[in-house]
């Protein structure tokens, strides 16, 4: 009697599940009408809600701006204006200094996220620059965190000779033509001053003694590479590298350990304005990164 009842309900069971099944693919035979409008409603709401969550970062990145330009400006005057605000003492000019420098690394982060910002919307804005100020820019740019005098030095180089003497006394190595040096070339300069500062900091950071950074002109595109004598990057992350966040086993015990989010950013800037990005290095043989970057972008 049991047995008979469990084999009713295991019946019944078997029915229903294929009852359910033909439902199932009926269902997605003749899709209910208005079914598909909720789904896609509810896809749109999400994607309008990401939207306005990236609106507030942007907004929120770009509302720093003002505080940190107050900022830089009043740590500038207390240690360049004395004779007005009163004399510091050597200790005191040693924290106002050790100030200025970090904000000035968080004003470079601002301005950094709103281009990749702008990037990932696909703006482009191109203007007319020569290449001399490109490449003193992002020098400029880097030793102010670092090295005032050395910047106040590069700064003051009108020529390529001078600026070549004064960045080997730094080890590095600038090799570029007298005459492309000083050709205007129309790209979109922000974007661009971005990735060679990322890639020459990060070359400075894991080099052993020099840096090498080569330009040239070919097919209509900027081409630059920056090398370091570093350690070098295993072939085996030479992918994950490229990645946000991407740092190697401490175990590999090399310098090159976490280039992060830098490198991501720069992969980023590169293919959006239709240029390509590669690298060579191993271990031991340190790293070369070079851009190609065409003069126009046309999307």
């Amino acid at each position: 009697m049991i047995f008979s009842k469990l084999l009713a309900k295991n019946k019944k069971l078997e029915n229903d599940q294929a009852a359910s099944l033909r439902a199932t693919k009926e269902a997605e035979k003749n899709p209910v009408p208005g079914r598909a409008i909720v789904e896609n409603n509810n896809t749109n709401k999400k994607e309008t809600n990401r939207g306005r969550e990236r609106i507030k970062i942007d907004l929120l990145i770009h509302d720093l701006k003002v505080p940190l330009a107050v900022l830089d400006a009043g740590l500038t005057a207390l240690m360049k204006r004395q004779e007005r605000y009163g004399a510091i003492t050597e200790k005191q000019e040693r924290v106002l200094t050790r100030a200025l420098r970090n904000t000035r690394v968080i004003q470079m982060l601002v301005n950094d996220a709103l281009e990749l910002g702008r990037s990932r919307e696909g703006i482009i804005n191109l203007t007319n620059f020569t290449l001399s100020s490109l490449i003193e820019k992002a020098l400029v740019e880097i030793f102010d965190l670092v090295d005032t005098k050395a910047s106040e030095k590069i700064r003051g180089c009108a020529r390529l000779k001078p600026l070549k003497e004064a960045l080997q006394e730094k080890g590095i190595i600038l090799l570029v033509n007298e005459d492309l040096w000083c050709e205007e070339l129309r790209m979109d300069e922000g974007k661009v001053t971005q990735i060679l500062r990322n890639l020459l900091s990060n070359a400075l950071k894991y080099r052993k003694n020099r840096v090498e950074i080569k330009v040239v002109k070919k097919d209509e595109c900027l081409v630059f590479s920056v090398k370091d004598d570093g350690e070098g990057i295993p072939s085996v992350h030479h992918k994950q590298i490229f990645e946000k966040y991407f740092q190697m086993d401490a175990v590999d015990n090399l310098s090159v350990r976490g280039h992060g989010l830098g490198l991501a950013g720069v992969m980023v800037l590169v293919e959006d304005m239709g240029g390509k990005l590669s690298l060579a290095s191993d271990v031991g043989m340190g790293a070369r990164f070079m851009v190609e970057v065409p003069f126009c972008y046309i999307k």
